[in-house]
């Protein structure tokens, strides 16, 4: 039986992850931090057949490379700034292959990082310069950008304003913005961890619409007319990005600036994913932007 290291599993779409890798048969080894870090107390929900709970600083090798034996793929699902995108995740790669892992996923699931601008998403970027560690290692590698989570569109990012039965957009509103649910990247995922032959990269989305199609989307499952509503210019977001960036204290993951960026970098078209291919990975049923906004408003799909 295949067994995968899951990196990450204590948080959201990385418990799904393990849940996918579980439902397709693979035997998933948790990877948590050693007992008294933050993540110790959530050690429980994963526990379960053929899933066996490991620990392992990111600081000490020889207990991350027993970690790592025998095991058929690493999958990191870790989330945070440089720390942990560039610095727990090279650790983690550096006892992959000390191991003799074949393949490794990264903990990238977002849009296409590739071809953004230098200083335009600090996060993103964080995962290019980890990709490029990645590529000089002896093993094989597949990121999967699966766009933007789908739930953005329930209130996490400004966007849909249901209450004034608006949408916004920045600059035009005929870009095409890729959406993916989290229990969707969770099932590619785990499809890809037991691909031995995954290409590096796998681009899918649930779905694909512009603020217009979204706008008649809205209209269409409420029966109440939704409006477009221009937001300024990408140019103009990116600017007052960087300036709150600049006058913020402290250092998180998600700061609002931060959220700004990648709406930046979705609606100038910068990070759109441009070959996406879902066949033959995920879900037999992909959930759609409607379906999405039909459950968070409680109406029948």
């Amino acid at each position: 039986m295949t067994t995968i290291l899951v990196a990450g599993a204590t948080g959201d779409l990385g418990h799904r992850i393990v849940t996918a890798l579980v439902a397709k048969g693979a035997d998933v080894r948790v990877l948590t931090r050693a007992s008294g870090s933050s993540s110790g107390s959530t050690h429980r929900d994963l526990e379960g057949p053929h899933v066996t709970v490991v620990e392992a600083d990111y600081d000490d090798g020889p207990a991350l490379r027993a970690a790592c034996e025998g095991v058929d793929a690493v999958v990191s699902a870790v989330n945070g700034l440089r720390d942990v995108i560039v610095g727990a995740q090279t650790a983690l790669l550096e006892a992959a292959v000390a191991t003799g892992v074949p393949r490794f996923v990264p903990s990238d699931f977002s849009a296409d990082y590739r071809r953004i601008p230098a200083g335009s998403n600090r996060n993103l970027e964080l995962r290019r310069e980890f990709a490029a560690v990645l590529d000089a290692a002896p093993i094989r590698a597949t990121s999967v950008l699966n766009g933007a989570f789908a739930d953005m569109l329930t209130g996490q990012a400004p966007i849909v304003i249901f209450d004034r039965r608006l949408v916004l957009f920045w600059s035009h509103p005929g870009q095409v913005l890729d959406f993916t649910t989290k229990d969707d990247v969770a099932a590619v995922t785990a499809d890809v961890a037991l691909d031995p032959d995954a290409p590096r990269v796998v681009e899918v989305a649930g779905d694909r619409v512009t603020s217009r199609q979204l706008a008649a989307t809205l209209t269409e499952l409420t029966g109440e007319r939704h409006r477009l509503q221009w937001a300024g210019t990408t140019t103009l977001l990116g600017g007052i990005a960087g300036l709150m960036r600049r006058l913020s204290h402290g250092d998180e993951p998600f700061p609002a600036w931060q959220g700004m960026q990648y709406l930046v970098n979705m609606y100038s078209g910068d990070a759109q994913l441009r070959h996406v291919d879902r066949r033959g990975r995920g879900p037999s049923r992909w959930t759609t932007v409607g379906d999405v906004l039909a459950d968070h408003l409680g109406l029948p799909r």
